[in-house]
């Protein structure tokens, strides 16, 4: 997709008002949600007066929060761009939602006695050394797993678990966090939780409220001191563009492609999540940390599944980018980004 073609999806999903106000968008349904994205030549401009940061906060390293449902989810999608931005300087802070304790073992090598009855215990260990391997800091939000039900029609969720909590109560959780590491920048899942899980979409449901109350001073007083973060992203995983473009890669090598399959049945007005992209990361580089950190999950993934089969060349030849939708801008920005901290560094800059 060319940056003309880019800038049009976007102005044709939301417009917003110099005061803040979001007017409902032509692409959605009428409804406002979409806060930050405005229609004019592909700019995003100011949703509210964002005052000029303080002195402590005018250093070289930025600050990403990435918003995640479960241990494992950090590393499958947006791990090199935290790689990068850890790199670069910056600092960069996984919040998990919930400890992943209803997950299944998917790697027949950890289907073990021994691992099933301490799955909690196990998960935590797990994401501490993925974060380590990926550099980041790491909070647990302290919910509990509502696990993927299953049947026609599923049943609910366990009482008591995320995606049941009040909003309120897991927003102030989520608050709490952003007012302690005071994140310039978060991502999160879009309104889809970028597959249906419950925990996902409830991840979604709270990073939004928590990205509006965190810089209001009525909002949860007790919970630390108010900061308001200046953007905020959704991150988009597996796209048709990338499989197909990973297909023709891995056959005009000669080898073969665990794609052909899923692209044969691909719904064909199902529409792809590139349309929605507002932002590419180069970050081709942290590939392989990425891997590692997936791996440091043993109980998740199977290093010999199909999330390792492209080599690493060819990904960083076909496909050398993580892909991101903005969703909520207080700094002024143009779309086309290829940096998360577009608008942010010039504010903050000496």
């Amino acid at each position: 997709m060319g940056g003309a073609e880019l800038r049009q999806t976007v102005r044709s999903r939301v417009s917003v008002t110099r005061t803040g106000g979001v007017e409902p968008g032509p692409g959605n349904g009428g409804k406002a949600g979409y806060g930050g994205i405005t229609g004019h030549e592909g700019a995003v401009r100011t949703m509210v007066g964002a005052d000029e940061l303080t002195t402590e906060d005018r250093k070289t390293g930025l600050r990403l929060m990435a918003v995640h449902a479960h241990p494992d989810d950090e590393s499958s999608k947006g791990a090199a761009t935290m790689a990068k931005y850890v790199a670069d300087g910056h600092e960069v802070m996984v919040v998990t939602c919930t400890g992943g304790e209803a997950g299944s073992i998917l790697n027949p090598a950890m289907d073990r006695p021994d691992v099933l009855a301490n799955m909690a215990e196990v998960r935590r260990e797990e994401m501490a050394r993925a974060a380590k391997i990926l550099g980041v800091s790491h909070r647990w939000l302290g919910f509990v797993d509502s696990g993927l039900p299953e049947g026609d029609p599923p049943p609910p969720v366990p009482a008591g678990s995320f995606a049941v909590v009040p909003l309120e109560e897991s927003t102030e959780a989520l608050v709490r966090v952003i007012r302690e590491f005071r994140p310039h920048v978060m991502t999160t899942y879009d309104e889809n939780g970028g597959y249906p899980h419950p925990d996902h979409i409830r991840t979604h449901e709270v990073s939004m409220a928590a990205f509006d109350a965190a810089g209001d001073p009525d909002r949860f007083p007790d919970a630390g001191e108010p900061w308001q973060p200046l953007k905020l992203y959704y991150g988009h995983g597996f796209s048709k563009a990338r499989m197909v473009a990973f297909d023709t890669a891995l056959k005009a090598a000669g080898l073969p492609s665990p794609y052909e399959e899923w692209l044969k049945s691909w719904d064909p007005d199902r529409p792809d999540i590139m349309e929605r992209v507002t932002t590419r990361i180069e970050c081709a580089e942290y590939f392989e940390v990425r891997d590692e950190a997936l791996k440091a999950h043993a109980t998740q993934i199977d290093p010999t599944s199909r999330w390792f089969v492209v080599p690493l060349e060819i990904q960083r030849e076909v496909w050398p980018t993580e892909e991101y939708e903005l969703n909520r801008c207080l700094v002024d920005s143009t779309l086309p980004e290829d940096d998360l901290f577009t608008g942010i560094k010039e504010k903050v800059s000496p």
